[in-house]
């Protein structure tokens, strides 16, 4: 399916630990969307909330099957946009690295920390085609608003604001990354959604973080150690929280993509067009499309 099939523009939800399935959908249908950059996590699930078209995609694939790093965030990034997904969701389990953020509170960071080693990946660009996107404000603020204040109005704890630093993984941080992280005022640690921020502000996507905090990583020594067991409760909580904010701010978000985000590109570019190698830009067709038309 591509956006001229789709012309609707929708919004994206990509679901993190915890959170396979979205509730509330009607209209649902699998889509299984072929991308130049190899398979998504899963088949992507479209459906409605309240009339607004959405498209859901579990990060680490239903069941829990991938890995952080093996995480093909281009292509599922990529297959969001060839849907017309102009605005994207991203809920994400993190370790929280301040005292004042507690287990099962919601974290809308602003800034994000780069700890990851796979940077080549994080970008569409590249094969003759070469952009540097303005990343000094990661989130989408109008976004990150709109899920504050309705988060406020469920009566959820909800802190606004704050910088995640984004590891490798699959293993948790040591004690020294942990007091390492804190001393240099990182607020939250996660393992995957700093790619999606890039790959979606280069894809004119303005995307927010719904981070939801299962545990102190390894910090907090009067705390047990992080493990998986010990934070599937607030896990599974935190899938329900989630849950329910998102079927509340859903029919919120405006249908006109006209946000700073949505025009990233503008100043961005650095090769001429006419110069865009014809392969590479048609891989990037659903990203490029309103530069190279029809």
């Amino acid at each position: 399916m591509t956006e001229d099939s789709q012309p609707d523009t929708a919004v994206g939800v990509i679901g993190g630990s915890g959170l396979y399935e979205l509730e509330g959908l009607t209209d649902i249908k699998e889509i299984a969307v072929e991308t130049p950059f190899g398979k998504t996590s899963d088949a992507i699930i479209s459906g409605r909330i309240n009339g607004r078209r959405v498209y859901f995609l579990p990060r680490h694939g239903r069941g829990h099957r991938i890995l952080p790093s093996e995480v093909n965030h281009r292509a599922n990034i990529w297959a969001l946009r060839s849907l017309n997904v102009r605005w994207i969701i991203a809920v994400t389990a993190v370790g929280s690295l301040r005292e004042e953020y507690h287990p099962r509170d919601i974290v809308l960071p602003d800034q994000f920390f780069d700890r990851t080693s796979r940077r080549t990946e994080h970008t569409f660009f590249g094969s003759g085609i070469v952009a540097h996107i303005e990343f000094g404000d990661p989130i989408s603020s109008q976004l990150r608003e709109m899920l504050y204040e309705t988060a406020g109005e469920l009566g959820k704890t909800v802190h606004n604001g704050g910088t995640y630093v984004n590891m490798d993984g699959p293993a948790f941080s040591t004690r020294a990354e942990s007091e390492t992280n804190r001393k240099l005022g990182f607020d939250l640690i996660g393992m995957t959604n700093l790619p999606e921020a890039k790959l979606a502000r280069e894809a004119e996507i303005a995307l927010a973080t719904l981070a939801m905090i299962t545990d102190y990583d390894c910090w907090k020594i009067e705390e047990d150690a992080v493990t998986a067991h010990s934070v599937i409760e607030h896990v599974q909580a935190n899938a329900a929280t989630a849950r329910e904010i998102l079927q509340a701010v859903i029919p919120k978000i405006p249908t006109n993509p006209d946000w700073p985000e949505h025009s990233a590109l503008d100043n961005a570019l650095f090769t001429a067009p006419e110069i865009w190698p014809t392969d590479t830009s048609e891989s990037l067709r659903p990203i490029l499309s309103r530069f190279i038309g029809n």
